[in-house]
């Protein structure tokens, strides 16, 4: 019984995959950073944005993935096709200045929580988790990067465990998950553009619809035109691997913001500004087991989120620039897209070292993702809608919806964070 089970548990998980990478990506140091602030500021009054946002993010994923999987290019590579190298150009400026601060805020907390764990510097692991990464994603495969991705998805079911452990006021959670209740402040607005940067981030949009076409390229599908195209099951396929992502993804969240809102809200220790805090505040409240679980988290978040966004980046310029990208390439093969991979890393890198904090920065990367994603999420809806881009498979009134919608919230709450800073809203 028992064999069987875990039989079919593998043949499921082994089903899943850019869609459950995406969406395990989404929680990265700077989303768990984002999540304990809001937890800690607010306590469970933010739960409803973990509900709130998953068709938003699970519709705007499932664009970028068809897009790759039906015209056998990027992101980049269709705005390149279809629309200016003005508006090309600029996409890909958006991109790169949200990931390299996301980079550099990333390494910067996974190496202040080893410091936490081991009391060796986290000036030393900054370049050692650097080299490592950059060793995975230069001398591996992209079958290998995939089977190591999806492994480390599990490090993040680490919060959930924690949370339980935080022992919480459940029926306070329900309401506040089933209730939405807002503070016109700029602390909540700025926490709100925050959660929304992270769940629904650019780098996600350039990331998912690469990983369709590298999918391809694995299959043997290296012409554009043998990419071309979709069957509707692998449509099906595809649906079902970004729901189950974009599941998990805030699920994630979710219990990164009950732990912190059960146990340091709860306590008072209202004033975080980082995982590292978080973590720290955790152990006296809810015990070295949920210190322990949370840290774990960061690091195997940190670990599956930096490469995702360094890997965005080189698709995006390889793509637009007409070089060959592909994590499956060798270095000699694919010299322009490995380049932008380490400078991407490099910078980041650099930034932790100048006086540039990057681990303050956790929270503010991912409220600059969301006051980034607006334009490059109407750049999505518009291609993914077009019939000489999509054919028969543009979007539906459906997904056009919530495409416009998360567009429309996201720049209003970000014209709301900078309002609310500047006028007198409560």
């Amino acid at each position: 019984m028992k064999a069987a089970l875990a039989n079919r548990v593998h043949r499921v998980f082994s089903n899943l995959g850019p869609g459950l990478i995406t969406g395990a990506a989404d929680d990265d140091p700077s989303g768990i950073s984002t999540y304990s602030v809001a937890g800690a500021m607010f306590g469970f009054q933010m739960l409803w944005t973990a509900v709130f946002s998953f068709p938003l993010m699970t519709a705007v994923q499932l664009m970028c993935g068809r897009l790759g999987m039906v015209t056998g290019l990027g992101l980049a590579g269709a705005i390149r096709t279809y629309y200016s190298r003005k508006i090309l150009w600029m996409a890909c400026l958006l991109l790169i200045t949200a990931n390299v601060v996301n980079i550099a805020a990333d390494l910067g907390g996974m190496a202040d929580v080893t410091e936490l764990l081991t009391g060796v510097s986290s000036s030393l692991w900054t370049p050692v988790y650097t080299v490592f990464i950059l060793a995975l994603l230069i001398f591996t495969s992209y079958r290998t990067i995939v089977r190591i991705f999806k492994w480390l998805t599990l490090a993040l079911l680490a919060y959930v465990v924690s949370a339980f452990l935080s022992h919480p006021d459940w029926l306070a959670v329900a309401k506040a998950t089933l209730v939405p209740t807002f503070s016109w402040t700029s602390q909540y607005w700025a926490t709100l553009v925050g959660i929304l940067g992270t769940t629904i981030s650019p780098y996600l949009f350039f990331w998912g619809a690469a990983q369709e076409v590298e999918v391809d390229i694995a299959k043997g599908r290296v012409s554009l035109d043998q990419r071309k195209g979709a069957t509707g099951e692998e449509l099906q396929s595809l649906r079902n691997d970004v729901a189950a992502g974009m599941f998990f993804s805030n699920l994630v969240m979710f219990f990164i913001i009950l732990t912190s809102a059960a146990t340091l809200h709860a306590n008072g220790n209202t004033n975080i500004a980082t995982a590292r805090q978080a973590a720290e505040a955790l152990r006296p409240l809810a015990g070295d087991g949920a210190f322990l679980l949370f840290s774990f988290g960061l690091l195997g978040a940190g670990m599956l989120g930096v490469p995702v966004l360094a890997g965005s980046c080189a698709y995006a310029i390889s793509e637009a620039a007409g070089w060959t990208g592909s994590l499956d390439a060798k270095p000699k093969h694919a010299a322009g897209f490995y380049l932008v991979i380490g400078l991407a890393m490099s910078i980041g890198l650099a930034l932790d070292f100048a006086n540039f904090d990057a681990v303050k920065m956790l929270f503010w990367a991912a409220v600059l993702n969301g006051v980034l994603a607006p334009p490059l999420l109407v750049l999505v809806v518009l291609l993914t809608s077009r019939e000489d881009v999509m054919g028969e498979h543009r979007n539906g009134f459906t997904l056009r919806f919530l495409g416009w919608l998360c567009a429309a919230l996201m720049f209003a709450a970000t014209l709301v964070m900078f309002a609310s800073g500047l006028l007198p809203l409560g």
